[in-house]
């Protein structure tokens, strides 16, 4: 089975290893970096309505893919730095997710998981 996280952390280290990059690479420094990059995304959508943020046009779409891809490019570079398996993370937390926020007391509801589970303790 292939496993895209993997090629993609590969081919990251290789990319970082031949223009000597990875003394800079730390996880504090990827960590930073990552956030920078979502900040980007988000200037996408800056100043933009709920129906035009659905509707963008393909120059807008082309640079939502732009910093879609550096935001998950980081988040590569630093699970592989941390030997943090994407996948298995993602599953764990959808679970936990799951857990907090059951179907059938949060449907159709944003609030935060507290607010049912103090409902519980009621």
């Amino acid at each position: 089975m292939s496993d895209p996280f993997k090629q993609l952390r590969d081919a990251l280290d290789q990319f970082a290893t031949e223009r000597d990059w990875d003394q800079f690479h730390s996880p504090k420094n990827l960590a930073m970096a990552l956030t920078v990059e979502a900040a980007e995304l988000q200037e996408c959508f800056q100043w933009l309505t709920e129906v035009q943020s659905k509707e963008l046009d393909e120059q807008q779409l082309a640079a939502v893919r732009d910093e879609i891809a550096d935001v998950q490019l980081y988040l590569i570079r630093l699970a592989g730095k941390l030997d943090v398996d994407i996948e298995s993370a993602c599953r764990a937390k959808m679970e936990k997710n799951a857990e907090k926020y059951p179907a059938d007391q949060v449907k159709g509801s944003a609030k935060k998981y507290t607010h049912y589970a103090n409902d519980e303790a009621d």
